[in-house]
């Protein structure tokens, strides 16, 4: 039987239980995902299907591996063309038209730095960003004001020196569909000084941060290798099915699901360029296009769970799983209820690939993250570095004294300081807390900065959302810190009510004692707001650092 590409850079041993139970990944020095991925994917199954791109106006598009390959190899002689060459860095702000793939890709054969960032941004953004990545080129999506923004942006962004536009033109911009047309579908692997090596940095991403600037976290070329855990063991991807993450490209949850592990285990991805989520969209195209196994924020289930799921044909779906926040056991339990499917949460950071997760053939539980994977010396530890006890909450924390995994960052880019506060003597700081039960499954608490100190007790907000979610009236929540004389902190619950809900005192007196009746009254919300709806990013988690901020207001 023939090998899937995956099992040339991975060895796997399993328990006696049959789960994962060790991985050894092997790299070799000048391996590039371009190369040694697409093209060779390419190569092996010319007409395998790679990627369905759906357009928001139901445009349908199907690219198999070698037409990736084929266009990967247009857009690098088009990127060579500009004077884009290994060590520069260039920025995608392409939303989730099919031009990304094409983008990355090539420039990755190119070894010049891909830096993916949302359409979202404004000028200020893009001056930072430019300036602290010193971003050369950028190809920017017609859609949107985004192209506008970069422009107000290049007055004070001297490093800017090429742009490109998909899908539209603009004064001033390369039309990046003409002009990749007209190469040449071959594209030789670079030699010499301009060959990639496997340290050599491949790919950066902008942290969210929730205070000062963000910061930009380093990949190498090994990247793509760290997430054949995500796709296969987590993701749970199959060669012959269609895996959907719903995921912009501006976050780094995108490459997670809808790239390098899902094309390693050579199963195709599913991509629908959506302006707005639609939770009756998104069902549909999982019954159209018999997904087979799913990706999303705990924020979209949320929405599914409010929908007649008996209207859909979700029978093709075997397999879900979720990330971005931690999730609540009622999601968790609703969803079993209505489609028979466990979902499979996982966690990691833009600095990482998954690092805690429930790996496929664990039996979860609902509202835990799961178990360290085998590819992560995972541990949690108390403000003094010792290893927590079971039931007590520590800093997930993972250990790199016998070198960085493949997989985790290299250290942020051009910030020595930064990169040492968060990973000294061999060990790197998450920055999230959680508990291990008995049996080592990790439950999720919150970031450092968002647990609630009131009178003396540390809260944690995911407990009290998650007791929230239980009432029938609340769509969505999020809980912060308020200041409080007597307390210095109190709790505060934001609140979107589900449909035929509308905000009464009444109400905020029965969510009040409903929490109250299901954990520690102490963690009673004392103060409610009722909002239409919760700050967002662009991933869909929810930014508790707004809410904080106007808390102080």
């Amino acid at each position: 039987m023939t090998k899937l590409l995956y099992q040339q850079y991975a060895t796997e041993t399993y328990g006696p239980d049959g789960l994962l139970s060790g991985l050894s990944l092997h790299c070799p020095d000048t391996f590039n995902f371009g190369f040694d991925v697409v093209d060779a994917m390419g190569r092996k199954s010319p007409d395998k299907p790679a990627m369905i791109w759906i357009s928001n106006d139901k445009e349908e598009r199907t690219f198999t591996f070698g037409d990736m390959m084929r266009h990967s190899a247009r857009t690098a002689n088009y990127f060579a063309s500009l004077g884009i060459q290994k060590g520069d860095v260039v920025m995608l702000l392409l939303k989730r038209n099919y031009q990304f793939w094409f983008s990355i890709v090539a420039l990755h054969k190119l070894g010049a730095i891909v830096v993916p960032a949302t359409d979202q941004l404004h000028k200020k953004d893009l001056v930072y960003r430019f300036n602290a990545a010193g971003v050369k080129a950028v190809v920017c999506t017609a859609e949107g004001n985004v192209s506008a923004e970069v422009d107000a942006a290049l007055a004070e962004s001297p490093t800017v020196t090429i742009r490109a536009m998909a899908n539209g033109a603009r004064e001033g911009w390369d039309d990046f569909d003409a002009q990749v047309a007209r190469q040449s579908d071959a594209f030789a692997r670079p030699t010499g000084d301009a060959a990639t090596h496997k340290s050599d940095i491949m790919l950066m991403y902008f942290t969210s941060g929730t205070t000062g600037y963000p910061k930009i976290a380093a990949h190498d070329f090994t990247y793509p290798l760290g997430h054949i855990v995500t796709a296969r063991h987590w993701h749970n991807v199959d060669p012959d099915g269609v895996h959907f993450t719903v995921a912009d490209t501006g976050w780094g949850k995108a490459v997670w699901g809808k790239l390098y592990g899902q094309w390693l285990c050579e199963a195709c991805v599913f991509t629908y360029d959506f302006e707005r989520f639609h939770a009756d969209e998104i069902l549909s195209l999982i019954e159209k296009y018999r997904i087979t196994t799913f990706c999303a924020p705990p924020t979209m289930y949320r929405f599914f769970i409010k929908e007649d799921l008996s209207r859909y044909d979700l029978s093709s779906l075997r397999h879900a799983t979720i990330a971005g926040e931690a999730l609540n056991p009622e999601v968790f339990s609703q969803f079993k209820q209505m489609t028979g499917l466990s979902l499979m949460e996982g966690f990691g950071q833009t600095e990482t690939t998954v690092v805690v997760a429930n790996l496929t053939g664990m039996t979860p539980k609902p509202g835990s993250m799961g178990k360290p994977t085998p590819q992560y010396d995972t541990d949690l530890v108390d403000s003094e570095g010792r290893t927590v006890q079971p039931g007590e909450v520590g800093e997930i924390v993972l250990r790199t004294h016998n070198g960085r995994p493949f997989g985790m960052y290299t250290g942020y880019y051009r910030d020595e300081e930064r990169t040492r506060e968060a990973w000294h003597e061999g060990v790197y700081h998450t920055g999230d807390m959680a508990w291990r039960d008995e049996d080592g499954y990790f439950w999720y608490v919150g970031r450092t900065d968002d647990l609630i100190k009131s009178s003396g007790y540390r809260i944690g907000p995911f407990e009290i959302e998650s007791v929230l979610m239980e009432h029938p009236s609340v769509l969505e929540c999020a809980v912060t810190a308020v200041p409080d004389p007597v307390r210095g902190q109190a709790v505060k619950a934001t609140i979107v009510l589900a449909k035929g809900y509308a905000p009464s005192d009444e109400l905020k007196k029965e969510i009040q004692d409903y929490v109250k009746g299901q954990t520690a009254p102490y963690k009673y919300p004392r103060v409610v707001d009722f909002v239409d709806e919760l700050p967002k990013t662009i991933s869909g988690k929810i930014r508790r650092v707004k809410l904080r901020g106007q808390n102080q207001q």
